[in-house]
């Protein structure tokens, strides 16, 4: 779980600005369950960071704006019995979520004309469904 986690390219996040948080887990553990503080959230603050290029930056703080509270992103993770396995499932969902929050947005779809002979297909089919479904009435006196 150490060293750097990379969102895209060169950026990776940096491990002084997450904040981990540690609470018991509900679900499967038996006794040891009632001990342990086997469930994660981890929180990074998306409107402080100095590790996000500015544009990156802006598009996260847009498209994650639903899930932000206070500019602060946070994730949890509960469904190991383990807190160390339950801190790398958090922290590979943290760097998902950032890496999709900042991917630049798709080329924008040019029309394009469709070619006669598609269109003149399609046209036919349709007749010939068209004759099909017309010879179904007619009665069978």
């Amino acid at each position: 779980m150490s060293g750097p986690h990379v969102i895209r390219g060169a950026v990776s996040l940096p491990e002084a600005e997450l904040t981990w948080r540690f609470s018991r887990s509900s679900g499967p553990g038996g006794q040891h369950v009632n001990t342990t503080d086997s469930q994660v959230e981890l929180r990074f603050d998306l409107a402080k960071t100095e590790a996000l290029p500015p544009v990156w930056k802006e598009r996260a703080l847009e498209r994650l704006a639903s899930r932000l509270v206070g500019g602060v992103i946070s994730v949890r993770s509960s469904e190991h019995r383990s807190q160390w396995r339950n801190r790398e499932t958090a922290l590979v969902r943290m760097t998902a979520l950032l890496a999709e929050a900042t991917a630049p947005p798709p080329k924008p779809r040019r029309a394009k004309k469709i070619p006669r002979g598609i269109n003149e297909r399609r046209l036919r089919n349709k007749k010939a469904r068209g004759e099909t479904k017309r010879g179904r009435s007619g009665g069978w006196d």
